[in-house]
């Protein structure tokens, strides 16, 4: 039995990729703060919700969805109710492995998970890392509930707040540039739909390039970069307005809110 406590947009998709995979609903546990919150889950999807204590008590693995800000209130909650041989996967930006094993009080297995919004489509990009009590059968558990919503990588744990910059934002960074790019395609002519549709389809088409050739990324933006032609001159724009950088800034801070987040 799985339990999925506090079943907001990432838990509900990964509740949804679940039962895609061919998990039964008799087989999914969910819990929600809000009372229309519970009933739209039980008529959505057919599963039961119970309370957070209740979730505790009776599921195998236990996945929290809260918010950062909120982790410490549901762990305290449910710490009695909280047995040494339960999974429990915390999914939550910025909470440790150890924050969660310090106030359940018992050496129950954790793994830190952190994935993003493209699990809705069975493309998402999940990190995972062990806590001190969790071992490779807890870590082969975890990939298996992740590994049919999307790509699962093993990462340390000291690596997971700049995962959380990087992967876990990272659809957000795409979302802007298509948004911007698709504005460019305006200034210039283009119909709205038009522009989406041309820079969509482009950006599909490059990512699936880039995952499947095993090119580098810049050998790739070099084969369409020639000399003196227009790919080059709007590269330059992009150096001059220090767009790699305001990048590297950007997920740098993104790391450093996760992080702010996660100390309350």
């Amino acid at each position: 039995m799985i339990a999925i406590l506090g079943t907001g947009k990432m838990g509900e998709a990964l509740l949804s990729g679940l039962l895609r995979a061919g998990f039964k609903p008799d087989d999914i546990m969910a819990t929600a703060r809000r009372a229309e919150r519970a009933q739209a889950l039980r008529e959505t999807y057919g599963v039961r919700t119970v309370s957070n204590a209740e979730a505790a008590k009776v599921a195998d693995t236990l996945v929290l969805a809260v918010k950062p800000q909120d982790m410490a209130t549901l762990l305290a909650e449910i710490a009695p109710y909280v047995p040494a041989d339960r999974l429990v996967i915390t999914a939550a930006a910025g909470i440790t492995t150890s924050f969660v094993e310090q106030r359940l009080g018992v050496e129950v297995p954790v793994v830190r998970v952190m994935s993003n919004t493209p699990i809705r489509f069975d493309e998402a990009m999940s990190v995972i890392s062990a806590g001190a009590h969790a071992d490779e059968e807890h870590l082969k558990l975890t990939e298996g509930l992740l590994k049919p919503v999307g790509k699962v990588l093993r990462i340390p744990e000291s690596q997971q707040d700049a995962a959380t910059a990087l992967s876990g934002s990272g659809p957000a960074y795409f979302f802007y540039l298509v948004e911007a790019m698709v504005d460019a395609g305006i200034l210039l002519g283009m119909p709205r739909a038009a522009a989406l549709d041309m820079v969509t389809q482009s950006i599909v088409g490059a990512a699936v390039m880039l995952r499947d050739s095993g090119e580098h990324p810049v050998i790739l933006r070099e084969a369409v970069t020639s000399p003196g032609g227009t790919t080059i001159a709007a590269i330059a724009e992009l150096e001059r307005h220090s767009v790699r950088a305001a990048f590297l800034a950007a997920i740098e801070a993104a790391r450093d809110r996760g992080r702010q987040l996660a100390s309350g």
